[in-house]
């Protein structure tokens, strides 16, 4: 996931993956790498986003793929979001927290939605 002052970026496949179409910028993990390090290539690959402070979030086996997710999450160094990858996504688009339910009906995994709820709200709060 990355995040940007009260949205968070969401991007939409060509194909889509498990029943879905919209999801966070992601890739497959490479030999020898950590999802942290998949999770900076793959923002900037995508959205060509530099990102930084990536934390895990969790992890899931996808419910319809049998394939293991690991969501991180990481904020935005430098860049403007666009689509960087045209032969994977078709668009993109920053959501806020009360949007996100637009492009993924069902809903987010708990800890990722739990996060976010967090981040997106004291990003928004006057005090933080």
């Amino acid at each position: 996931m990355v995040v940007q002052e009260v949205r968070v970026l969401m991007v939409r496949r060509r194909v889509s993956e498990g029943g879905l179409f919209w999801q966070f910028p992601a890739g497959e993990v490479e030999p020898g790498k950590s999802r942290e390090c998949a999770a900076l290539r793959e923002a900037q690959e995508e959205t060509g986003l530099t990102v930084s402070d990536v934390k895990l979030r969790g992890d899931l086996t996808h419910p319809k793929t049998g394939r293991l997710m690991s969501y991180t999450a990481g904020d935005v160094v430098s860049g403007t979001a666009h689509v960087a990858n045209f032969e994977e996504l078709v668009e993109l688009v920053w959501v806020t927290q009360g949007e996100i339910v637009h492009y993924v009906p069902d809903g987010l995994f708990e800890p990722v939605q739990a996060y976010l709820d967090v981040a997106l709200l004291q990003r928004f709060s006057p005090q933080a």
